[in-house]
């Protein structure tokens, strides 16, 4: 990134919010286990100028990267650790979509950057890792019509998925600007205040929003053990005020190891160029992409979305030639019956850097 987000990324509710917002030196790539000792970290990155030449001052950035817009993978501090595993997380359906949750390792082929993994290190069907879950809710004004219906739709599934003790989430609206209404809590009773203090208007800055979450929360929330961390995105999809791009954004999430799940709110009966983006955010990081056309569906989607959570699979890999270069390296996890098995899972992942 180079000098394109702004300084207020989050307003969090209750509380003043640091004018300019740092990166914590000592970020590695998500889902690339860390061995050694690190090495001095680096800097913080400055606070970006507003007024740089990479911003947008409006207009859909859902598309590719404009000159001064890609991404700098040098903006991301990382710091120099022994690597040597990958972790994965994805889901089985069968070729009717419903989810397969008894597979063995021997059932599948594990590829990374068009190689075979040399060696998968642990192995297991998961249905009981604990969760944090970003919820990120659109409140343009685009999202008007039903945004009271999607607000207690999102309670209940709050209340149904997060267990005190155990898991954790985060309530974050957007219009203009990304706010955080409720921190990371395991109190239900908070989040729920978080959904409801929200209140639709304004423009869509869903990129910022995606972005900002993963780098300034996700990755920034330590974990104990093994986390599944997962976006739930409400949104028509269609972004006209963020200063980071979609693939920036679907970048971010790829960093921070999350799983994308995105609500359509068009109610238009048909797919359009919002519900688009929402698919492919979902599908670059190894989620799934609803589109509840009617307004009783949108449950039945936040129902969707907790099963899937607690019915995945988990596995660890060496990796044949794994390079300390900052690339983009592909993951492809193959059902060995190709015919009757459908595998989702996130992409790939960025290599650390020297």
């Amino acid at each position: 990134m180079r000098g394109i987000l702004t300084r207020n990324i989050f307003k969090l509710s209750g509380s003043r919010w640091a004018a300019v917002l740092l990166l914590v030196a000592g970020l590695y790539p998500a889902g690339v286990s860390q061995s050694g000792t690190p090495a001095s970290p680096a800097g913080a990155q400055n606070p970006p100028d507003q007024n740089s030449a990479g911003q947008k001052s409006g207009g859909n950035s859902g598309e590719s990267n404009s000159a001064g817009q890609g991404t700098d993978s040098s903006d991301i501090p990382r710091i120099r650790v022994g690597i040597n595993e990958v972790n994965v997380v994805f889901t089985v359906t069968d070729k009717h979509g419903k989810r397969v949750t008894d597979l063995k390792q021997a059932d599948f082929r594990f590829v990374d950057d068009n190689k075979p993994a040399t060696e998968i290190r642990s192995f297991h069907a998961e249905t009981n890792l604990p969760l944090q879950v970003g919820l990120l809710i659109d409140a343009s004004n685009s999202v008007r019509d039903r945004f009271k219906f999607e607000q207690e739709s999102a309670i209940e599934f709050l209340n149904q998925t997060i267990r005190k003790g155990y898991d954790q989430a985060m309530v974050v609206g957007f219009d203009a600007t990304p706010e955080v209404t409720q921190d990371f809590t395991d109190d239900t009773e908070k989040l729920g205040k978080g959904v409801r203090m929200l209140r639709p208007g304004g423009g869509t800055a869903l990129y910022d929003a995606l972005y900002g979450s993963c780098r300034d929360k996700l990755l920034k929330q330590p974990q104990s053990g093994p986390t599944r961390r997962a976006i739930i995105l409400l949104s028509d999809g269609e972004d006209n005020l963020s200063h980071v791009t979609r693939e920036e954004a679907i970048e971010m999430a790829q960093r921070a190891n999350a799983i994308v799940y995105t609500i359509s709110t068009n109610v238009s009966g048909t797919k359009g160029s919002g519900d688009k983006i929402l698919e492919r955010i979902a599908d670059a990081t190894g989620g799934r992409a609803f589109f509840p056309f009617q307004i009783r569906d949108v449950s039945n989607a936040f129902t969707e979305i907790q099963d899937e959570l607690r019915s995945q699979y988990d596995v660890s890999y060496k990796p044949a030639d794994l390079k300390a270069d900052g690339h983009f390296r592909t993951i492809e996890i193959v059902a060995l019956d190709r015919k009757n098995f459908r595998v989702r899972s996130r992409r790939g992942y960025y290599a650390p850097a020297q």
